[in-house]
């Protein structure tokens, strides 16, 4: 076996994980997840990558490659009002909306033909706030900030995958020399946490749907694109059955859904993972061993970040979701005639507007689609 399979699979979890667990910090803090759930959240979305990887990797015979939902952690942390019991019930519910997805084919194409244009003035809208944010973090700490922006875009230039990563250990390096950096906690190993999940009306309306959306949107269809441009034929129906359905087992222990990859997967779905298509199935289960080692030490993880400048959690978590704002924002202005209607989409969703105890990325959504009806009616 090559080298470069473990390698590539090794360095794909390293981006996926440390470039934004920043952002699953931030989502269990908006519900008021205590340190022991937010490290049982880690714990079991880390667990339900390994297995998925692992399993759907063998079974499928390709570099089937699972991650956490990027877009759904921002869209939990962008969020107010609502509980680590909530959060967990709208899990449960989102994993069984992609089980049911996955089981009836009409569901993933009623889902595919939500324009993408509204999907991204959605998703742009969420992430919106995240970049925001990271800009004004230069004003509360300039001397650790300052560098750390500068050395992304320089990075970036070479290595994109890298750079959030870079910022982060370098930033941790450098927060410590400056004496940010609390007590150092001891290294200690990962314990699961059952959470009573709750259901309400706000919580499915607020989160569970606009989560399911974005999973499917800007997650599932969008790593199935990467699939398929490697040269891959994957069946999308039971990838994401599978996927819901460790989704709703890790959800009890606070877990936010997880789905198919597209940045980590397309480390792994390349030439340089392995010249031959039909070995690079193998990143698969390295992958997933580095899940497992995360799983493991994700109570320690979860301390070092609490002991970390909030300024620096702050940056980080935005430069991770530039990139994916850069490119939610092209998608939402591409098509001319759904320009208006993307717009709108992006304008409600990132007032953070609540009517009802809904949230505004379900408003977003649904403005945006409106006025998509009233132009499909002018026109008619």
């Amino acid at each position: 076996m090559r080298l470069s399979v473990p390698v590539s699979a090794f360095v794909a979890a390293i981006v996926g994980f440390g470039g934004t667990l920043a952002l699953i910090i931030a989502a269990a803090n908006a519900v008021g997840a205590s340190r022991i759930e937010t490290a049982s959240w880690v714990t079991a979305i880390c667990l339900a990558m390994a297995f998925e990887s692992v399993w759907l990797s063998w079974r499928t015979r390709m570099p089937v490659i699972t991650a956490w939902s990027t877009p759904g952690a921002a869209l939990v942390a962008a969020s107010s009002g609502f509980t680590m019991a909530d959060a967990a019930g709208a899990f449960i519910l989102t994993a069984l909306l992609l089980i049911a997805t996955g089981l009836f084919r009409p569901l993933t194409s009623l889902i595919s033909r939500i324009p993408a244009s509204v999907a991204s003035g959605m998703l742009a809208g969420i992430v919106v706030g995240f970049a925001t944010s990271a800009v004004k973090t230069v004003t509360a700490d300039p001397v650790l900030i300052l560098p750390l922006v500068a050395a992304f875009f320089v990075i970036r230039l070479v290595n994109p995958a890298l750079s959030v990563l870079a910022v982060l250990i370098g930033g941790g390096i450098a927060a410590f020399l400056l004496g940010r950096v609390g007590s150092l906690p001891a290294p200690e190993l990962s314990t699961l946490t059952l959470i009573n999940p709750a259901f309400s009306l706000s919580a499915t309306i607020g989160l569970a749907i606009p989560l399911y959306l974005v999973t499917m949107a800007s997650q599932n269809l969008s790593g199935l694109a990467v699939l398929k441009a490697a040269g891959y034929e994957p069946k999308p129906g039971p990838i994401i059955a599978f996927t819901g359905f460790f989704s709703l087992l890790s959800a009890p222990f606070g877990a936010l859904t997880t789905n198919l990859a597209a940045i980590s997967a397309a480390i792994c779905t390349g030439p340089d993972a392995h010249p031959d298509p039909m070995e690079r199935w193998k990143t698969g289960p390295f992958y997933a061993l580095a899940y497992l080692i995360f799983a493991a030490f994700g109570a320690s993880l979860v301390a070092v970040f609490a002991v970390l400048p909030q300024s620096l959690i702050v940056l980080v978590a935005g430069l991770a979701l530039m990139a994916p704002l850069a490119n939610a924002l092209s998608i939402a202005l591409r098509d001319e005639p759904e320009r208006m209607a993307a717009t709108t989409t992006f304008a409600v969703t990132a007032s953070g507007i609540v009517l009802f105890g809904i949230g505004a990325a379900f408003w977003g959504l649904l403005a945006g689609l409106a006025v998509l009806g009233l132009d499909a009616f002018k026109k008619s």
